[in-house]
């Protein structure tokens, strides 16, 4: 398996010289040059594997330069009833004939980003160990990719993270999960504006060549294409969850800021599994639905990002999306490289009237949006008809599904997160604070760690400079 730029940029590479770098030296992201076929007979033998198993099959088709045997034991020190609650990992609820549950927030930071970064976590100590490597991780986070990445990496050999997140924008529990960390190698720095700042700092360091090589600079967002391909396995175990046979088709219901959970499923689709519609839900900055509804990509201005109570979408340019409009111009890399010339430069494109807005009912996606006021009474009612709490972006993700889904065809909602990490909306829709799991009862009390920074790549780069000391810089 060989793996592309989404801008034609970069000569195909292996997947573990992708692994650490994020963006492609061009700018894009990086695709596989095409992705594996599961046949019918191929699928129905995969649907009594356990998690490990199932994922050893999906991963080893796109992780092919890593030998068989240790990618077992990097799949079967990450998917274990210890670190996710139970042996099934991503436990499947069914709330009503035809309306499931896929709860992935049993990990450690209880959010679904915990499935793909524990994995990553181990992925990356092993690719540096055997290179005798070291990495400094740069990410952005508007919530739960940050705690994920942190506890994944704390304690790795030969790895520091530097997370970038909106100052004051997240929830209490979740900028406490992340600052609290006192590991030497997680440094938090908390950025005076919103997530799309901290994600644009990402992205101009990233764009620094020199800067990126010197500093061994890699990236754990979901640009990174281990995080899509780790997010795939789900998507089939759930699938396996609530059908029988192979003649079923199922659709799947899911909250998106940055596109990259959804991905997961469109490749899915794309390798076989009977996926009718993928139904994206955005909250009130809702970029994604008014591109799948009117073709028009139009990334907001950093003023115009709203602070919502599902604050993991709070997003307004969707990284992963660029993936997805790859595949949509069959592959053309000059157009789509032509397309985010203008996005770059702040611009949108609309494709309202090209041929590729005709192409895009191919791929079984469609979108709608929730509002404060709909995420709150859809966890009222969950919890009233099912007696199950949901937080607030899991709740948009089941708004939206119910609406927009078909009659006779099971949708199944992904779950984004624990609703104790938004305790203060689920106490308006349901009048009383979740219970919180284990370990984390005086999480917002532990001391914080942090760095307090304005929206300036440079002044981010001279941090990372200075932690990194000269003992540590690549030469040459």
């Amino acid at each position: 398996m060989r793996y592309l730029s989404t801008r034609g940029g970069m000569p195909p590479k292996t997947f573990t010289e992708i692994l650490l770098g994020g963006l492609a030296p061009d700018g894009g992201l990086a695709m596989p040059e095409s992705y594996p076929e599961i046949s019918p007979a191929e699928l129905e033998s995969w649907r009594s594997l356990d998690y490990p198993s199932l994922a050893f099959e999906i991963l080893s088709r796109f992780m092919d330069d890593i030998p068989a045997d240790d990618l077992r034991t990097l799949i079967a020190r990450t998917y274990t009833a210890e670190v996710f609650g139970s042996k099934e990992v991503t436990p499947i609820q069914t709330l009503e004939p035809d309306l499931h549950l896929l709860h992935l927030s049993n990990g450690p930071t209880l959010a679904f980003k915990d499935i793909a970064m524990q994995f990553l976590g181990n992925l990356f100590e092993y690719v540096l160990a055997k290179n005798n490597d070291e990495l400094n991780i740069l990410g952005a986070t508007s919530g739960d990719t940050g705690s994920s990445a942190e506890y994944a990496m704390r304690g790795k050999r030969g790895i520091r993270v530097f997370m970038l997140s909106p100052y004051g924008k997240m929830s209490a529990f979740q900028t406490a999960q992340m600052f609290s960390l006192q590991d030497e190698n997680i440094f938090n720095i908390a950025i005076k504006g919103v997530f799309d700042d901290c994600q644009d700092i990402v992205k101009t360091v990233s764009n620094d060549q020199a800067f990126k090589q010197k500093y061994r600079i890699g990236a754990v967002n979901s640009i990174n294409w281990a995080r899509i391909a780790a997010q795939i396995i789900y998507y089939f175990k759930a699938y396996f969850a609530v059908t029988s046979s192979y003649g079923e088709a199922v659709s799947f219901s899911i909250p998106s800021g940055n596109f990259g959970n959804i991905f997961a499923g469109h490749v899915a689709r794309m390798m076989g599994l009977p996926i009718r519609q993928l139904i994206l839900a955005t909250n009130e900055n809702d970029v994604l639905d008014e591109f799948f509804r009117t073709g028009l990509y139009r990334p907001r201005a950093t003023i115009e990002t709203k602070q919502t109570s599902s604050p993991s979408m709070d997003i307004s340019k969707a990284s992963n999306f660029e993936r997805f409009i790859f595949d949509l111009t069959g592959r053309d890399a000059a157009r789509v490289k032509e397309l985010w010339k203008s996005v770059d430069q702040g611009g949108s494109f609309d494709l309202s009237d090209t041929d590729l807005w005709k192409k895009i009912r191919d791929f079984g996606i469609i979108s709608g949006t929730s509002n404060h006021a709909e995420r709150i009474t859809t966890i009222r009612e969950i919890h009233r008809k099912f007696n199950t709490l949901i937080d607030t972006h899991t709740a948009d993700g089941l708004k939206v599904g119910m609406e927009l889904r078909e009659p006779d065809v099971p949708l199944i909602c992904l779950e984004t997160a624990l609703p104790v990490k938004f305790a203060d909306s689920i106490q308006e829709a349901v009048g009383f604070v979740p219970e919180r799991p284990d370990g984390y009862d005086n999480l917002e009390k532990l001391p914080q760690r942090f760095e307090h920074m304005t929206a300036d790549a440079e002044q981010v780069k001279r941090f990372i400079a200075n932690q990194v000391g000269p003992s540590h810089q690549r030469h040459g």
